[in-house]
């Protein structure tokens, strides 16, 4: 199976929402070279997977009610970027997908109690939300817990939902002097393991196909769009992993071996792919920069 038909198969059976896709590419490609686009070079970057006008404009003007894009006109011309609201969320976001799947546990949990009743209902549901999304299980009503939990990003999701000082964070161990259940037991019963391990299993047999087919050379279009659906693909069943330590979950972890094929397509496809994004940026804006040097640490080094 050569590039163009991996690309076609996929497209008919599986094709990415526009809005979805649109949060992809900003993520993938237009961050970093800046996180701003003109909508003419959006526009030919969307092109291939289908999206056209119309739709990408509702797409975009959705994003920017949400509050995920900023939009500025320019005469007849519109530019779009990722608010200075969103671009920590997409930071870290991608900062997870980018990075290999080894955290080790310490033998603690970290939990966040909302023991007095500090917060009112819209503040409980939206920090349920939030840390449902970064990977916590509710271990008890008003009790939320997690392993591994990256503390910075705790801080900063509190911040963010305006809750900073009104929920108790605690750290907390198995006591050797007392007979009791291991806490490693909470991983079962909160989270689906199966079901994400079920998820990357789909994703390595739908994906294994174009490791092969990226041996040959590909055009920079081909390798854009390839290097797009990769990222789409694994950004929406790697971000329903709860990121538990390795030492408490299943061997082989199916999410290792989608880490390893993910980076194995991207360094075939992303310099290929990176010339169609500065060709398609520059049409519009002939002072469009190449790709920061952070843009080069994903997966451990694009060498």
């Amino acid at each position: 199976m050569n590039c163009n038909d991996w690309i076609a198969g996929f497209l008919a059976t599986d094709p990415p929402r526009s809005k979805s896709l649109v949060v992809t590419i900003f993520g993938d490609a237009i961050v970093p070279h800046g996180g701003m686009v003109w909508l003419g070079s959006l526009i030919e970057l969307l092109a291939p997977f289908g999206v056209n006008d119309r739709l990408l404009r509702t797409s975009v003007f959705r994003l920017a009610q949400e509050g995920w894009l900023g939009a500025q006109r320019d005469g007849r011309r519109a530019s779009y970027a990722i608010t200075p609201e969103a671009m920590a969320r997409f930071v870290h976001a991608y900062r997870r997908i980018y990075a290999p799947p080894n955290v080790h546990w310490d033998g603690s949990w970290t939990l966040v109690l909302n023991g007095d009743g500090a917060l009112n209902a819209a503040e409980r549901a939206a920090v349920r939300k939030e840390l449902l999304w970064e990977g916590y299980s509710v271990i008890a009503p008003g009790i939320m817990g997690h392993p591994a939990a990256d503390g910075p990003a705790l801080d900063e999701l509190l911040r963010r939902l305006g809750v900073a000082g009104k929920l108790f964070v605690v750290q907390g161990k198995s006591m050797r002097q007392v007979s009791a259940r291991p806490l490693s037991d909470l991983v079962a019963e909160g989270w689906d393991v199966a079901g994400v391990a079920e998820g990357y299993n789909k994703f390595i047999a739908q994906f294994q196909p174009l490791l092969a087919a990226c041996a040959q050379a590909l055009t920079p279009e081909q390798a854009f769009v390839a290097r797009t659906l990769l990222i789409h693909a694994y950004r929406r069943v790697q971000l329903h992993d709860p990121q538990l330590p390795v030492e408490l979950l299943p061997t082989p972890w199916p999410g290792a071996l989608a880490y390893q094929l993910t980076r194995d397509i991207y360094l075939r496809v992303y310099a290929a792919a990176e010339q169609h994004i500065e060709t398609a940026l520059r049409r519009e804006d002939a002072a469009a920069t190449t790709a920061e040097a952070a843009f080069f640490d994903r997966f451990g080094g694009l060498a």
